[in-house]
């Protein structure tokens, strides 16, 4: 029986890598109330206020030990991806968008189980886990996220956080929003 964890346990890693791969690359979409859009299925979590989401503390950057299958070249939607092995400072402008309750509880690419209403974000070759603060460049808000998963892989996205970092953002309703994002070098 021990002979035959290591082959399940790998065997699942590779299973929530694919799941969080495509998770991250669906591109069916319905309207959101705020002219915006979100994956079928998807959305905000329901019954949510404003003061839960205002609650919500930001991570505190601090070193850990990234996840080593998360480190590894991959291809995503026909394009090739490179990780980063070590943080290093960057700096992108782009599209960020969200993913929410179609993924609540679904193993992230770092393992973990996906939140909505925690600070996280996808990114296709930031090291896992790292810190970035990412900045609504529309309205000036700022906050910082913990990178735990991988995507977006649409070629005019270049992060995708969890809905509540969206709404702290303040770019919920609307689906997305044109942002800078900075690896924090704790």
């Amino acid at each position: 029986m021990k002979s035959i964890l290591p082959i399940c346990s790998r065997s699942w890693l590779v299973a929530a890598l694919a799941l969080s791969l495509v998770a991250c690359s669906t591109t069916k979409v319905q309207p959101t109330k705020g002219g915006g859009r979100y994956y079928r299925n998807d959305g905000p979590p329901k019954g949510i206020t404003q003061a839960q989401i205002d609650a919500v503390k930001e991570p505190v950057p601090r070193t850990e030990r990234f996840v080593s299958g998360t480190l590894k070249p991959y291809v995503a939607m026909g394009n090739s991806y490179r990780p980063m092995n070590k943080l290093v400072p960057y700096h992108a402008r782009g599209v960020a968008s969200w993913y929410g309750t179609r993924y609540q509880g679904l193993p992230t690419s770092s393992g973990e189980l996906y939140d909505t209403m925690k600070l996280t974000a996808a990114h296709p070759i930031l090291p896992i886990p790292s810190y970035v603060r990412v900045t609504n460049v529309e309205n000036g808000k700022t906050i910082v996220v913990r990178v735990n998963d991988r995507g977006p892989f649409l070629s005019d996205r270049i992060i995708d956080l969890s809905y509540v970092a969206a709404a702290k953002l303040g770019y919920a309703a609307k689906g997305s929003a044109l942002v800078e994002i900075d690896v924090i070098l704790p």
